[in-house]
């Protein structure tokens, strides 16, 4: 059966007033990238573009060739973040300039990212820049908001359905009652049913149609079995790498490919669930202390693991037939499809390689 690849498009790729009153004058994503330095013998940083360079997302052409190159390597589309504080957005620009241009060839949905926005990249995780606050009155809002690009016929359905994705569904008050406002407000306004899916970062093991959803995604990589290792892993790494010990005091450094073994061999999940993986991961160009590093992934090895995680996926219906790749551009936290200066287009050659028997 044929699958829907679909990569985690961070917007962040472009001024707004907000970021230059909080971090400086002009602030991207790119400010955290070109500053980040290794930590250690070969120590992959900092991460650098190729193909694309350091693009500006409010240039049309920019997203008409992320969806272009996304395309010609089997991702069948986007799944964008979305900042949404109560009415006001946030680094809506990509998608506003997405929607408005028809003519690009693109297959979208969209996620909520209904976080906080923090100073946590500086590890102030109470410095609160701009505050969710939930109410059933601003849910029918944000759908109204949302309808724009439900209505479009980019937009990624199943069986019609437009797909709709939470982040972190811990965090909203009653959040079985905000589904149902979410379910009704879209046959009010005409839209139809819609299919919902939320994150599952375990801080909950709970399954999805309790709270009215249809699916989640298993987010990866899986925090919660990020774990700093204090015995064997750490002294191998240490010996292998020539790595001070206050490197692993001050971060989590993760060997790639033990990570892997060990996802793979986790039981499955007891509830509709779709699974993802995620090529690397390296945020220590946002934090200068308690980053969280993958080291050792190479295309193949996470060739491999994809090879592995879609062979084990056996999708729900014709078109509930998802797989998430986290992500398509997190530069500053390392993990990107988008080609780099080190290994140019070689992820993306592996990703095509995996999903190819199944496209």
């Amino acid at each position: 059966m044929k699958i829907r690849p679909l990569a985690i498009h961070l917007p962040q790729f472009h001024p707004i007033p907000e970021n230059d009153e909080w971090w400086g004058k002009g602030f991207t994503e790119w400010i955290n990238v070109v500053k980040a330095k290794p930590k250690f013998p070969g120590h992959y940083q900092p991460h650098l573009p190729a193909d694309l360079g350091f693009y500006d997302l409010r240039l049309v052409d920019t997203i008409r060739l992320q969806h272009q190159l996304a395309r010609d390597y089997g991702i069948h589309g986007f799944c964008y973040y979305h900042y949404w504080f109560q009415g006001k957005t946030l680094l809506e620009t990509p998608l506003n300039l997405l929607l408005e241009k028809k003519d690009i060839e693109a297959n979208y949905c969209i996620c909520w990212a209904n976080e906080n926005w923090t100073r946590r990249w500086d590890g102030q995780d109470d410095d609160i820049l701009i505050q969710q606050q939930y109410s059933l009155e601003d849910d029918k809002r944000h759908f109204q908001y949302l309808q724009r690009f439900f209505d479009d016929n980019r937009y990624i359905r199943v069986d019609g359905k437009p797909l709709y994705v939470v982040y972190r569904i811990e965090l909203i008050p009653n959040i079985k009652k905000t589904v149902e406002v979410w379910r009704q407000q879209c046959r009010d306004l005409g839209i139809g049913e819609i299919y919902l899916l939320f994150v599952d970062k375990s801080t909950t093991l709970v399954d999805p149609e309790s709270f009215g959803f249809d699916a989640m995604i298993e987010f990866q990589p899986n925090w919660k079995k990020v774990v700093r290792d204090k015995g064997s892993l750490t002294k191998r790494l240490l010996h292998k790498l020539s790595i001070r010990s206050s490197v692993f005091s001050e971060n989590r450094v993760v060997d790639y490919q033990d990570y892997v073994v060990k996802m793979l061999s986790s039981p499955k999940s007891p509830f509709k669930s779709y699974p993802s993986v995620f090529p690397m991961w390296d945020n220590s160009a946002r934090r200068k202390s308690s980053a969280t590093i993958f080291y050792g992934s190479t295309p193949m090895k996470y060739e491999s693991y994809l090879t592995q995680v879609i062979s084990n996926f056996e999708p729900f219906s014709e078109q509930e037939n998802f797989v998430f790749i986290n992500a398509w551009n997190e530069w500053a936290e390392g993990n990107h499809l988008e080609p780099c200066q080190r290994w140019g287009r070689a992820y993306l050659e592996a990703t095509k390689s995996s999903l190819s028997p199944y496209l």
